[in-house]
């Protein structure tokens, strides 16, 4: 009875997007209502048509903008969609762009490729280059270019933390420093996969193997708790209490090494929260991720 129990979760966890879809069916009349106040700039290529690995679903973004007029530009936050690394889009989380961008800030949320098609450093590379496209054009949308911040939930939280942190992701794209000033992790999956994929530990942990590869020295070149140093930026994470025991440990683990580094941080764990329910109450506007979220980047509401 354990067992299935936990199979249950393992897979629960592997196709979360069909309950994301949901609530946000059910709360579409809410996302209509939020419109008003936001310009959204629909699927904008952020890898050149030209280059050979380019794909016309996935190397896209949606940019939110405030209607409202600002003497300054306004912080970015980019964010990247969960879904067990082999599902999820952009178009799931319209809702999140358009709560950001009436709280005053310039949201750009991004597609990036999936496995099987691809395994997770091409993610990664697709999460920096979308990153690096927004230094680059922001300004243009009244985004401020030195203000970028980096959000994800689940593998899309996982995702965020490593191109906060591993500098070397956007040196091979010719850039050279990392732009993002700050993560914002809810949930995030992935943060030390070369420790989790080593213990295997749960019903299903096999499926991981088809987006991270069976070479452990890949696990830990995508792991982002190996690339904290003293000066990486600082981080506002999330846990559910009642998250998936995998997730439970690694945020644990990932504060402990914030700490011991004197990175600038909070972690915070939500009482009750599962780990679906943690990105889906993105939806209503006065949750505590928005509420710390504009403190962290500066946003003027």
């Amino acid at each position: 009875m354990k067992f299935s129990k936990m199979l249950l979760l393992r897979l629960l966890w592997q196709v979360p997007i069909g309950l994301i879809i949901l609530v946000i069916i059910l709360f579409s009349m809410s996302g209509y209502a939020i419109s008003f106040n936001s310009r959204r700039t629909k699927d904008v290529a952020y890898v050149p048509a030209t280059s050979p690995d380019f794909n016309a679903e996935r190397h896209l973004l949606d940019i939110y903008t405030p209607r409202s007029k600002s003497a300054t530009a306004r912080p970015v936050v980019v964010f990247i969609h969960g879904g067990a690394w082999n599902s999820g889009s952009k178009n799931i989380y319209f809702i999140i762009g358009r709560r950001l961008a009436k709280q005053g800030v310039v949201a750009v949320v991004i597609n990036y490729r999936l496995a099987p098609a691809v395994e997770v450093p091409a993610m990664a590379d697709d999460c920096a280059r979308a990153v690096l496209w927004t230094s680059q054009h922001i300004a243009e949308y009244g985004g401020d270019p030195n203000r970028i911040f980096v959000m994800g939930h689940s593998a899309g939280g996982g995702l965020a933390a490593l191109v906060a942190t591993d500098d070397q992701l956007f040196a091979k794209f010719g850039s050279a420093k990392n732009p993002i000033k700050g993560a914002i992790l809810d949930d995030p999956g992935g943060l030390d996969m070369f420790d989790y994929l080593s213990k295997m530990q749960y019903p299903g942990d096999d499926s991981y193997l088809v987006p991270f590869g069976k070479k452990p020295d890949v696990w830990h070149a995508v792991s982002p708790i190996y690339y904290l140093r003293t000066d990486s930026p600082p981080v506002l994470m999330y846990a559910g209490e009642k998250t998936y025991p995998g997730i439970a440990s690694s945020t644990r683990r990932f504060n402990e090494r914030l700490q011991a580094l004197g990175i600038k941080h909070e972690f915070t764990v939500l009482s009750g929260k599962e780990h679906i329910p943690m990105v889906t109450q993105l939806f209503w506007k006065n949750n505590i991720i928005y509420r710390d979220l504009l403190k962290f980047v500066g946003a003027k509401s």
